[in-house]
């Protein structure tokens, strides 16, 4: 399966420009999915050097992506006339989710085991998942 994933507030917490912290289990559960042989993208709003930083931050701690805002790692837009920023992925793990973003634990159960969030809230209302306690410091209207 082709992944996008989002850096900010996906992998690491906001402070565009700065890198913020790592979201929990983010870097080892981009890990599994690498080794489950998922084609993972790193589809971010950073360019240039602040787009080479996010890259360099996931390098240092072993993940390295299939390709880094394109469809595939050869992918150039000066020889490609169909070239677009819309990505061909599968899925996409972003922050900015209708619903937000899950935690990773269930971003990979989901994935490993093909369910939807609507199975897994519904697994979870019959009691087959464990409660999360909801976040009180966020706030729905909150970006």
């Amino acid at each position: 399966m082709i992944i996008a994933v989002d850096f900010d507030g996906t992998i690491v917490e906001h402070k565009y420009p700065e890198i913020g912290r790592e979201i929990p289990f983010a870097i080892d559960t981009l890990k599994m999915l690498i080794n489950d042989r998922h084609r993972l993208i790193l589809w971010s709003v950073r360019e240039g050097e602040l787009l080479d930083d996010a890259v360099r931050w996931c390098r240092e701690r072993g993940v390295e992506f299939y390709a880094v805002n394109k469809d595939y790692p050869e992918e150039q837009k000066e020889h490609n006339k169909h070239y677009s920023r819309k990505l061909k992925a599968d899925l996409f793990i972003d922050d900015r989710n209708l619903g937000g973003l899950p935690d990773w634990g269930m971003i990979y159960q989901m994935i490993r085991e093909k369910k939807s969030f609507q199975d897994m809230l519904l697994e979870r209302s019959k009691g087959n998942f464990p409660e999360k306690a909801p976040d009180k410091s966020k706030k729905w209207w909150q970006f």
